[in-house]
């Protein structure tokens, strides 16, 4: 697995490759679909801040339903097929001081746009660790589509996002 080509995944964006990667993030109330197609044994990944785009300024992937789709497209213009598409989801977790992520419930409402638009797009979900209160360290290996997951106390110094 060393050999493999490393990547880092910010908040507010998304990889996916026909080449195999070890992609890395870090997930507090954010949120990632990890999409892979079993029959190409290609993936990619998103990592999102907040749940919609009100449609003012950039739609860029900091939000879940630009994200997701744009993570789609992506895999489509790899070669998948959607019909061909696994998805698993990472994070949501309520990280931040319970008063002021509470009243906003982004966490939640992140967990809920991935699961709508996935419906939507009628691409099923094998596999997710969302909600709860700690943070999330993923590694994902977009050859096998698998996600290698760490729990992270609030007080670790890598929550991303």
């Amino acid at each position: 697995m060393d050999d493999i080509e490393q990547h880092y995944l910010y908040p507010s964006a998304l990889f996916a490759s026909a080449r195999p990667h070890k992609v890395v993030t870090v997930l507090g109330s954010c949120v990632s679909v990890c999409l892979w197609d079993p029959f190409l044994r290609i993936g990619g990944i998103n990592h999102y801040m907040l749940p919609l785009w009100n449609g003012e300024g950039l739609a860029s992937p900091k939000y879940g339903n630009i994200a997701i789709e744009k993570l789609i497209e992506r895999m489509l213009y790899l070669g998948s097929r959607k019909s061909n598409l696994q998805a698993k989801i990472f994070g949501g977790g309520e990280v931040i001081d319970v008063n002021i992520s509470g009243r906003f419930r982004i966490g939640e409402r992140n967990i809920a746009i991935a699961k709508e638009l996935l419906e939507e797009h009628r691409i099923p979900i094998v596999a997710q660790s969302v909600g709860g209160k700690r943070g999330r360290k993923l590694m994902f290996l977009t050859s096998t589509g698998e996600v290698f997951q760490k729990i992270i106390d609030k007080n670790s110094h890598e929550i991303g996002g």
